[in-house]
């Protein structure tokens, strides 16, 4: 437990900036391929899509395998690609990054056999898609058990989005930032310090109404109590923000982790989330480990929880189980209610239904502290899908 007083600092970006332009594609992908694949072939179906987009060309690239039964490439690349710029609303054709307009490169192979072997065996357990270190994490400082900073910043993107969309300021464009600073007291937030909020703008739009915005009509809806006179702010703090989104920066698959998950408050772990189906334990198995770590402080073990587990590529078993409390529990409790939970890949796909094209609803705002995906959803005793066999321990570390 952390005594005494400090400050953490979490970001969020929208869903308009280039990096999460290519999450979202790379996860659409993924989706495509999982819907056009009958649910019993899904297993198998192997995506890691990365993608990249600067100007007007969006690159896919990565190892997609699809089932043997598939005569026909089942999925347009192209046209999902589109589809997911549309979604996001670069539709104006006098931009350069424009969903009609872009140019669509791809450099996909399949999956390499070896790997595949290890993944997919004619027997026995499914293996991990990779190696790796992977955790989850929950706290009771907030209803959603995520940290304070990283929700309120996801919070601000999210508004800034549906205030977009909603048509509520016309001139509101798809890129932006927020960024939160909370103050903590003896572990506990007590104030929110600073708000930083970055928006793309139309042209021609007096930076003094972007202010207004911000500080009268944004924060107080998003900050509620939070918000007090002592909160400081900084709006579009390089002035004008017309140039914004693939068109003007290079957006990447994969490079907002700290955003994706806990924003900083826990080390990340694995690897990106997003394009990877979910063979790939470094985002299966971070997705676990928050559901196990939710499940630590639901039932009061600990106020704080930490869950890492580690895995060998083609292996099933993990290498190690840990958890952390940080002084707010018994981490001997918390270790034992970790045995209800098994950690073996293919399980996991089960146990959170993982073969289901969920995937675009996590790339925005956060993979965790959202309703409706099913690693934030209650596991109590007797009624949870992840069991070990009687007296069954976990893996000696």
């Amino acid at each position: 437990m952390l005594m005494g007083t400090w400050s953490l600092t979490s970001e969020s970006v929208t869903e308009g900036h280039p990096d999460k332009v290519a999450d979202y594609i790379s996860d659409s992908i993924l989706d495509a391929y999982l819907e056009a694949a009958e649910e019993e072939h899904r297993r198998v179906v192997r995506v890691a899509c990365e993608t990249l987009c600067k100007g007007n060309r969006v690159i896919l690239a990565g190892e997609i395998t699809v089932p043997d039964e598939s005569e026909r490439e089942p999925v347009d690349r192209e046209e999902v690609v589109r589809q997911a710029v549309r979604e996001i609303g670069y539709v104006d054709q006098g931009e350069t990054f424009s969903a009609e307009t872009l140019i669509v490169e791809e450099i996909i192979t399949e999956q390499s056999d070896e790997i595949r072997r290890g993944v997919n065996p004619d027997d026995g357990d499914q293996g991990a898609g990779d190696q790796g270190l992977m955790i989850g994490y929950a706290t009771d400082e907030t209803p959603e058990l995520m940290p304070l900073p990283i929700l309120l910043a996801h919070r601000l993107t999210r508004g800034l989005a549906e205030d977009r969309k909603a048509g509520h300021k016309v001139w509101l464009r798809p890129d932006g930032k927020s960024q939160v600073t909370v103050r903590y007291a003896d572990d506990k937030p007590i104030d929110v310090e600073h708000v930083v909020v970055s928006t793309q703008h139309a042209p021609g739009i007096d930076q003094a109404e972007v202010h207004q915005y911000v500080r009268e009509k944004l924060a107080p809806g998003i900050l509620g109590d939070w918000l007090t006179p002592a909160t400081r702010f900084s709006v579009n703090p390089t002035g004008s923000f017309v140039a914004g989104g693939p068109s003007t920066d290079c957006g990447l698959t994969g490079r907002k982790i700290i955003v994706d998950t806990y924003g900083g408050a826990v080390p990340h772990g694995g690897g990106a989330f997003s394009g990877k189906d979910p063979s790939k334990v470094d985002r299966s198995a971070s997705y676990f480990c928050r559901w196990a770590a939710r499940q630590v402080v639901l039932e009061k073990l600990a106020r704080r929880c930490e869950v890492r587990v580690a895995y060998a590529i083609g292996e099933a078993e993990p290498v190690s189980v840990e958890v952390d409390t940080f002084g707010t529990g018994d981490p001997e409790q918390a270790r034992a209610r970790l045995r209800d939970f098994d950690f073996r890949p293919g399980t996991i796909i089960d146990q959170l239904g993982l073969l289901e094209p969920l995937y675009r609803r996590t790339t925005n705002y956060g993979h965790f502290g959202r309703p409706g995906l099913p690693w934030e959803e209650s596991a109590s005793r007797g009624t949870e899908r992840p069991f070990r066999g009687e007296g069954e321990a976990l893996p000696e570390h």
